[in-house]
C-alpha cells in the first residue's frame, strides 16, 4: 500500500546534501547577465531615455528597450495588460523599463545605474476609493477593474427577521510572498534550436506561451523547464524574469542569466491583495446565521494579473463555510498605481475569514452562545447550500472538524488573564473558479523496464512529485523504484497547468491515475501480474507503437451566473477549523502563539506527513498575516522592514484528518496547501479577543496597533 502512508519526499536526500541546482545556480560557457532598470516613479511618462553611458560601459553588450520586442508586448493570465517593457508610460514604481545585457552581473547593474530616464510626472492613485472619481485614468475606460455579485435568497428580509445584527468593518493590507528563493532563471539555445528557458516558476506551460507571443515565434520552438524551485504561493504564477531571458537570448544569441536581488523581488513582485470589508451578518436568537451581506473593495494595483479571479472567489466565499439562506455580496476591485497584486496563497479567502469568524464570535457573546455551538449550528455539511445555491451531496467534512477540535476546546483553561482562545473555520473551492482547469499526463514504458511519469506539475515545494508517484504506485502495485519521473520540461511533459488553487493533488493526481488506470489493464494482459517483468514487456513489445498511456481530468462545473454568481463553481471544498491559544503581553502588545490545534477534511490524506508539513506551513503563513507582515509601497525595501514568522515564533502544532472523500478525486483525495492557512489570522484574533477584550479588525494586529487599541478600550472603559 502506498496511498495513505507517510513516505518519505522523493527529493527529500537530495535536498538535505545540497544536491538540486536551482535557477539562480544554473551557469554556462559564455554566458551574459541581465539587469532591469526599473521606474523610480509610480506614475509617469517616459519621455526620453539616455542610454549612452551604459553602452559605452565596458562589458556592456546590448541595451534593450520596448522598441526592441519583435512580437507582442503584453502578458497576463487574464487579460494581456501588462508590458513585459514600459512603452511610454509607467504606472507603478518598480516597473520594467529596459534591460541591460553585459559579460558579468556587476558590469549590467553597474551600468544599469547610469541609464537616465527623463519622466513627465502624472498624478497617481493610491486608494481604491478615490479611484473611481475620474481625475486620473489608469487606463482608458476607468479605474474600476471589475464587479462581481452574488445574491441568494432575499438578505433584507433576512435582516429584518434577525433578532441580533453584527456590522463591522474590517481591512487587510500587502503581503509580499516572501518565498527563500528569489525569481531567477537562465536562457540558452538548445542542441535541436530551440530557444530555452530554465526558471523557477510554477506554471511551465503557461510561460512558454507568453515567450511565444512575445518574440513572435511559435510554440514549438520553445521549450520552458522548471528549475528546483524554493517556494513559490503564487508569486511565480505570473511571468517573472522568463520574458526578460527569452528576449535576451532571441536578440544576443548567447545564453543569459537574470537573477533578482530580495530587494529587487520586493520592488517588483505581485502582493496579497489588499482588502477593505464591509461586513454585516444577521443571526436569530438561536444562532442561525439569517443573513450576510459584504461590500468588498480590493485593490489590484495598476494591472489585472489575478485581480478578477480575487473579485469572485470572494464573492463565492463570502459568507463562509456556512448554510446562509440569504446573501447579499458586491465584490469591486480597483486599479491603483501600488504595486500589482497578484496570486497568492488563498486568493482573497484568508483576507475574508477575518470577517466571517469575527461576526460569529460576536455574535456568541451577545446570544450566549458557546463560539463552537454557533459554528456546529450553522456548518455546511452534505445536504447543504452554498453561498452559490450548490448543493453539498459529499465531502463536506466541517461538523467533524469541530467535532475533532471541541474536546480541547471544551477542556481549554487559562493560564493567565492574558491567555486567550480562539476558533476559525473555513471551506475552499478546490481548484479554478467556475472555469475549466484540466490536467494531462502521460506514462511511459522505458527500456530500463521502469514507468516513466511525465507530469507538468511545478513541484514547488509542496510535494506533489511524492504525492503523484504515490498515486501510480498504488494503481500499478509497483515500487518507487519501479518509477522516473523526468523534470517538468515543455518538450517531454503535458500541460498539467498552475500549481495553485489547491488543485495539484486532486486534479493532476486524478489525471495520473486515469493513466495508470490504462496502463494496468496494458501490463495485466501481458502478464505482468503473473510473473513477467516490466523489462520483459518493454522487450517484447518494444517494436510496436511507443508504450505510452494519457491521462486527463477536467472537474465537473458549471461556471456562476454573471449577475447572481449563483451555480457550481469547484466540483469539491476543503473544510477546516482550527483552535489557537494565544499570550498577550499587555504591557507591550506583544502577542505569543502557544498552541494550535488543526482539523481539515482533506478527503483522503494520499500523505499523511505531506498534508501535515502543508498544515504547519499554512500556520506559518496564518501567523505572519495576522501579527507581523505589512508591505508599505514605496517604503518596504528589503526583509530589514518586513518580518516573517520563523522557527523561534512556532507554536506547538496537533494535526487531526478528517477524511471524507471525494469521489472524483484520486483515491478520494481533494487539496490542502492553501485551506491549510485560510483559517489561522482569523483564529488568531479571536484568541487575542479572548485574551484582551479587544477586537481587531485590521491585519496585521502588531504589538504597536494591538498597544493602541489595549489602551484605547482601557480609556473607553
Amino acid at each position: 500500500m502506498h496511498v495513505g502512508q507517510d513516505a518519505d519526499r522523493i527529493d527529500v536526500l537530495a535536498k538535505v546534501l545540497g544536491r538540486p541546482i536551482f535557477s539562480g545556480d544554473l551557469d554556462m560557457p559564455g554566458m551574459l547577465h541581465g539587469y532591469i532598470v526599473r521606474s523610480t516613479r509610480p506614475h509617469a511618462e517616459i519621455r526620453g531615455i539616455d542610454a549612452r553611458e551604459a553602452l559605452a560601459f565596458p562589458g556592456v553588450v546590448r541595451v534593450i528597450t520596448s522598441a526592441d520586442i519583435p512580437g507582442e508586448n503584453s502578458y497576463g493570465i487574464i487579460k494581456k495588460d501588462q508590458p513585459f517593457l514600459a512603452q511610454g508610460r509607467v504606472r507603478f514604481t518598480g516597473e520594467p523599463i529596459l534591460i541591460v545585457v553585459a559579460e558579468t552581473e556587476e558590469i549590467a547593474r553597474r551600468a544599469g545605474e547610469k541609464i537616465k530616464v527623463k519622466y513627465g510626472e502624472i498624478g497617481a492613485v493610491f486608494d481604491p476609493f478615490s479611484a473611481g472619481d475620474g481625475s486620473v485614468q489608469i487606463h482608458d475606460g476607468g479605474n474600476r477593474l471589475c464587479l462581481r455579485r452574488l445574491i441568494k435568497g432575499d438578505s433584507e428580509k433576512g435582516f429584518r427577521e434577525s433578532d441580533c445584527v453584527i456590522e463591522r468593518t474590517f481591512r487587510t493590507t500587502w503581503v509580499d510572498h516572501a518565498f527563500l528563493e528569489t525569481e531567477s532563471g537562465i536562457g540558452w539555445i538548445d542542441e535541436a534550436g530551440k530557444l530555452a528557458v530554465c526558471s523557477s516558476t510554477q506554471n511551465t506551460h503557461y510561460k512558454r506561451k507568453e515567450i511565444s507571443r512575445l518574440l513572435a515565434m511559435p510554440e514549438e520552438r520553445i521549450r520552458v523547464i522548471q528549475a528546483a524551485t524554493g517556494g513559490g504561493f503564487g508569486g511565480k504564477l505570473d511571468v517573472t524574469v522568463e520574458g526578460f531571458i527569452a528576449l535576451a537570448v532571441h536578440l544576443t544569441g548567447r545564453p543569459v542569466a537574470v537573477r533578482y536581488t530580495r530587494e529587487e523581488s520586493f520592488l517588483s513582485n505581485t502582493k496579497r491583495h489588499p482588502l477593505h470589508i464591509e461586513y454585516k451578518t444577521g443571526f436569530t436568537k438561536e444562532g442561525r446565521i439569517a443573513a450576510v451581506s459584504a461590500r468588498i473593495t480590493g485593490d489590484t494595483g495598476p494591472y489585472i494579473s489575478y485581480g478578477e479571479v480575487v473579485c469572485l472567489r470572494v464573492a463565492v466565499h463570502a459568507a463562509g463555510p456556512y448554510d446562509v439562506p440569504n446573501v447579499s455580496v458586491e465584490s469591486r476591485m480597483f486599479y491603483t498605481n501600488n504595486p500589482v497584486a497578484g496570486a497568492m496563497r488563498g486568493f482573497g479567502v484568508p483576507q475574508l475569514a477575518l470577517a466571517h469568524e469575527s461576526q460569529l464570535d460576536e455574535a456568541a457573546g451577545i446570544l450566549g452562545i458557546d463560539p463552537l455551538d454557533i459554528r456546529m449550528i450553522n456548518a455546511l455539511r452534505k445536504g447543504s447550500l452554498t453561498a452559490s445555491s450548490q448543493l453539498l451531496s459529499h465531502s463536506a467534512g466541517l461538523p467533524e472538524t469541530l467535532k475533532k477540535i471541541e474536546p480541547f476546546w471544551r477542556g481549554r483553561r487559562k493560564r493567565s488573564e492574558t491567555t486567550g482562545f480562539g476558533l476559525g473555520c473555513m471551506y475552499y473551492g478546490i481548484g479554478n473558479t467556475g472555469v475549466s482547469n484540466p490536467s494531462s499526463s502521460y506514462l511511459r514504458l522505458t527500456e530500463e523496464g521502469k514507468i516513466a511519469l511525465h507530469s507538468g506539475v511545478c513541484d514547488i515545494g509542496q510535494g506533489s512529485d511524492t504525492v503523484l508517484c504515490q498515486i501510480l504506485c498504488e494503481t500499478l502495485d509497483i515500487s518507487p523504484r519501479d518509477v522516473v519521473l523526468p523534470p517538468c520540461d515543455t518538450d517531454i511533459s503535458r500541460d498539467a497547468g498552475s500549481s495553485s488553487a489547491s488543485r495539484q493533488t486532486y486534479i493532476s493526481g486524478r489525471a495520473v491515475y486515469e493513466a495508470a488506470l490504462k496502463a494496468r489493464s496494458f501490463l495485466e494482459a501481458q502478464g505482468f501480474y503473473s510473473g513477467k517483468t516490466l523489462k520483459d514487456i518493454y522487450e517484447s513489445e518494444k517494436e510496436k507503437a511507443p508504450l505510452l498511456f494519457e491521462g486527463y481530468f477536467d472537474p465537473p462545473t458549471t461556471g456562476v451566473d454573471s449577475e447572481t454568481s449563483q451555480g457550481v463553481p469547484y466540483a469539491t471544498y476543503g473544510f477546516a477549523t482550527q483552535m489557537t491559544e494565544v499570550d498577550v503581553d499587555k504591557a507591550t502588545g506583544e502577542c505569543r502563539v502557544v498552541r494550535v490545534h488543526a482539523a481539515h477534511d482533506v478527503g483522503r490524506a494520499i500523505n499523511v506527513r505531506n498534508v501535515k508539513g502543508q498544515i504547519y506551513g499554512g500556520i506559518a503563513m496564518g501567523m505572519g498575516l495576522a501579527l507581523m507582515e505589512e508591505f508599505i509601497p514605496r517604503k518596504t525595501k528589503s526583509f530589514d522592514d518586513y518580518y516573517i514568522p520563523t522557527s523561534m515564533d512556532m507554536p506547538e502544532i496537533e494535526v487531526f484528518l478528517v477524511e471524507d472523500e471525494e469521489p472524483t478525486g484520486p483515491y478520494g483525495a481533494k487539496g490542502v496547501g492553501e485551506p491549510a492557512l485560510i483559517p489561522q489570522a482569523a483564529a488568531i484574533v479571536n484568541a487575542i479577543r479572548d485574551a484582551t477584550g479587544v477586537r481587531m479588525n485590521e491585519l496585521p494586529c502588531d504589538p504597536e496597533r494591538l498597544k493602541i487599541a489595549m489602551e484605547k478600550e482601557g480609556s473607553e472603559r
